[in-house]
Parts: C-alpha cells; sequence; structure tokens
C-alpha cells in the first residue's frame, strides 16, 4: 500500500481547490483525470476530497463495499433542501423501507403498463408542433417527462401546473452549485438559498395538492401506495415523509430523462448518417405505427443511440459518496470521511475504455464490446444498492420518445455553436437548444 497522499492540485488557504472544482466544472474534472492518473486528491472545505477514475476502484465503493459508503454531508447539503430524507438522501433502515415501499411502481409488469401513456403523451406533444416550427427542445422535453413521471407513478396530470413546477427546479438546481452555497456555512444567508427555500414551498405546494387529490381518490400508484403503507410496528408515514418521496420522484424521476432526450436530439442533428440509420430501423420495424411495448425488443438502434448519448452525455454528471471507515483504492489509503467522487463525464470518454472516445458511434454498441469492458466503465445509473430505482423506466421512455419523435419530425439544430454543460446535480445545457422541426411526411 502507498501511504503517501495521492497526487492532486493544490488549492487555497482553509478553501482548499474546491473553488477550482466548483469553477471549473466538467473540464475540472476531466483535467484532473489527465493530468494526476486514476486517484486524485485535493483539499477541500470539510476535508480530505478524492476523484476515483478507474472503474475498479468506482466499483469498490459503489458495489463491492458499499456498506462503507455513505451518501455524506456534502450530498446532504446539496440535495437535502429538496428531496428531504427521501430515498436519494436517506441511509440505513430508512433507506431500506422508502425503497421498498417505493420499488412495487418499478416492477416491470407496472413499467409495460406506462409504455403506451408514454407514447399518447409524446404524440400529443407532436401534434402541437408545426413544420418548420422553432422549438426549445429542452423545454418541450422537460414538460414531457415531467407530465408522463406525474401521470406513471402519481396518478396526476400536471399540465396546468408546469410552468411553476418547472420554475422552482430550474431555480433549485443550479442554486446547489452557486460558489458561495457550497463554501459558506448553512447559518449565513444567501440570495441562493432564498431562491432554494422558495422553490422548494413551491413544490411542497404542488406535493401537497398530489396527496390530496390521492388521499380523497385512491387509485394503483406510488402516492396511494405511501399513503396507506405501514411499518412493521403499524405506523404510517407521516405527509413529511410522503412528500420528500414525491418531490424524490417528481425531479429525478424527469430531470434525467429530459436532459438525454435534449442530448440525444442534439447528437442526432450533428449525425444525419446516425439519424438516417435510426429512421430507417423505425421505418422497418414500426412501418408509420405508435411504438409499442412488443417493438421495444426490435427496436436495437434506438437503444445503441441512446447508450450512447449517455455515455458522451451522462444525465448525472459524476456520483458523491463519503467514506464511513479507512479503505484503500488505487493503492492509496483513503481515510474515514474522506468525500469520494466518481465522474461518468470523465470515465465515459475514457480512451483506455472506448475507441475514438469523443465520437458519437451508436453502433460501437455491440454485445462484444459491453462484455470486453470493466464493469463500471459504463454507469449512467450508477451502481450497487444505490443504483437508480428507476432505470428501466427511463430507458423504456427514451427509447419510445425518440422512437415516436423521429418517426413525425427531423429536428435541426439552429445554432452551430458546441453544447456547454453545466454540471448541478445533473447535467443541463448551459444554454437553450433551439430545434426547427421538420415534418417527415413534408420532406
Amino acid at each position: 500500500m502507498q501511504h503517501e497522499m495521492p497526487p492532486g492540485p493544490r488549492g487555497l488557504p482553509v478553501l482548499g481547490a474546491d473553488p477550482a472544482m466548483i469553477r471549473g466544472g466538467l473540464e475540472f474534472t476531466s483535467r484532473m483525470a489527465r493530468e494526476y492518473g486514476d486517484v486524485v486528491h485535493w483539499d477541500g472545505v470539510r476535508g480530505d476530497v478524492y476523484q476515483i477514475n478507474h472503474p475498479d476502484d468506482i466499483e469498490r465503493v459503489l458495489v463491492q463495499n458499499n456498506q462503507n459508503y455513505v451518501k455524506g454531508e456534502s450530498f446532504q447539503k446539496i440535495l437535502g433542501p429538496l428531496t428531504g430524507n427521501g430515498i436519494l438522501n436517506s441511509e440505513g433502515e430508512e433507506w431500506r423501507r422508502n425503497r421498498h415501499l417505493v420499488q412495487p411502481a418499478f416492477h416491470p409488469d407496472r413499467i409495460e403498463e406506462y409504455a403506451e401513456m408514454m407514447t399518447a403523451f409524446t404524440e400529443e406533444m407532436c401534434g402541437r408542433w408545426s413544420d418548420g416550427e422553432r422549438r426549445l427542445i429542452h423545454d418541450d422535453m422537460m414538460e414531457l417527462t415531467l407530465r408522463i413521471v406525474a401521470k406513471a407513478l402519481f396518478g396526476v396530470d400536471v399540465e396546468d401546473r408546469f410552468e411553476e413546477i418547472s420554475d422552482a427546479i430550474d431555480t433549485f438546481l443550479p442554486a446547489t452549485s452557486s460558489l458561495p452555497n457550497i463554501l459558506l456555512p448553512e447559518e449565513v444567508p444567501l440570495p441562493s438559498r432564498r431562491k432554494m427555500r422558495e422553490a422548494r414551498q413551491t413544490l411542497d405546494d404542488v406535493v401537497t395538492e398530489i396527496i390530496r387529490e390521492r388521499r380523497a381518490d385512491p387509485g394503483n400508484d406510488v402516492v396511494s401506495m405511501l399513503l396507506s403503507a405501514a411499518d412493521e410496528e403499524g405506523n404510517s408515514l407521516s405527509d413529511d415523509q410522503i412528500r420528500d418521496e414525491i418531490i424524490t420522484l417528481l425531479t429525478a424521476g424527469h430531470e434525467t430523462t429530459a436532459v438525454s432526450l435534449t442530448y440525444t436530439t442534439y447528437l442526432l442533428s450533428q449525425h444525419p448518417k446516425v439519424e438516417q440509420r435510426l429512421v430507417a430501423e423505425l421505418d422497418e420495424v414500426l412501418d408509420g405505427r405508435t411504438p409499442t411495448m412488443a417493438d421495444v425488443p426490435q427496436l436495437t438502434y434506438t437503444e445503441q443511440v441512446v447508450k450512447e448519448s449517455m455515455r458522451l452525455y451522462p444525465p448525472v454528471p459524476r456520483v458523491v459518496r463519503e467514506a464511513v471507515e479507512p479503505d484503500t483504492l488505487g493503492g492509496y489509503e483513503i481515510p474515514a470521511g474522506a468525500t469520494i467522487q466518481m465522474s461518468q463525464w470523465v470515465v465515459h470518454r475514457d480512451s483506455r475504455w472506448y475507441d475514438d472516445a469523443l465520437s458519437f458511434e451508436p453502433e460501437r454498441w455491440t454485445d462484444e464490446l459491453e462484455q470486453s469492458l470493466p464493469r463500471l466503465a459504463y454507469f449512467p445509473f450508477a451502481a450497487g444498492p444505490r443504483r437508480c430505482i428507476g432505470d428501466r423506466f427511463a430507458m423504456l421512455e427514451a427509447r419510445l420518445l425518440l422512437a415516436t419523435i423521429y418517426q413525425n419530425y427531423h429536428l435541426e439544430l439552429v445554432s452551430d455553436r458546441n453544447l456547454e454543460v453545466i454540471p448541478t446535480v445533473t447535467s443541463r445545457p448551459k444554454e437553450e437548444v433551439v430545434m426547427v422541426a421538420r415534418e417527415r411526411s413534408a420532406d
């Protein structure tokens, strides 16, 4: 074992390298891997920070020794004000109970039931477009995926409240990555923290209304299940506990798929041959029909497009954990309490695992490639017990929505500037992605 400290950047007194990390975003994360290797260390405001860049070490943290790594203080500070103690933030027995309660909504049989609703909402969106119209594609994807997750998981239609939900999330997530909010003690009043509280209150109001609706008219949905749930002692969940779970699913359940679809449309607009092959598959398999669950296994190239898009533009750009006890990663001793950062953005673009790693090549996703990769060379949904509970839901949704949209429309990018990505909790586009929608029938 190497007892010396891993290499890494020199930071400022007290603040360490955290300001450079926050300002530098994904470029900082990528540069750390290039300059210092598979284990990078820097001093942070709250102690030691280690960036882990090798899939084997990431597998140890998330899978093999996962019980030694919790979400930790840094994660709770960022997301706790929004998602409270839902399944994204909770730990131990409380997390196991919460996940057990939510899990039935993501059973494969239930997910199949969502397919028709997913395509119906997508066709409704496409029906509002017109040939030659400019669309703010990220806004469209956010509204579409929000309506789907609300209807599928909560049994409600939030179309009338989309603007306030969207505005609240758009306010909250960028505020989490503001330099003062991350570096200054929680008791310091900041404009970003005031905005975060106001955004949380907006979402609380929406969720309170959803709970009221489901309590008056229970159905076969997550909210109704949570309202009727009880622990082994017969105690029901409080409204606060239920609200935390709903806000977690509402935000995480639509945000990640929306950004993934936004990046996919961007990539397809830059690679016409990939789009042509995608549309050819849709024509062959569907022949003009609305895609169904039964069609999904045949949409193999569509799945490859989604996988490759999430490789280059992972919806969640990094995973953060905190070590409970000392451990060894990459030959270095990791102390208890250290913050561990693992970046999908970095690992997915590593030329050790992917030939021509920065190219968009969906056809690379063969069985041979997947068998040759280290297990955690591709982890868009994280891994281990804390792997995203909605991964199957998200993959089905991405394929069906993509197939439905590209059956109807070709999307042309208006700007020729490279897409810049801002890493908040998710990897959001810095500017709106403007597309011109061209009807397929009008080609």
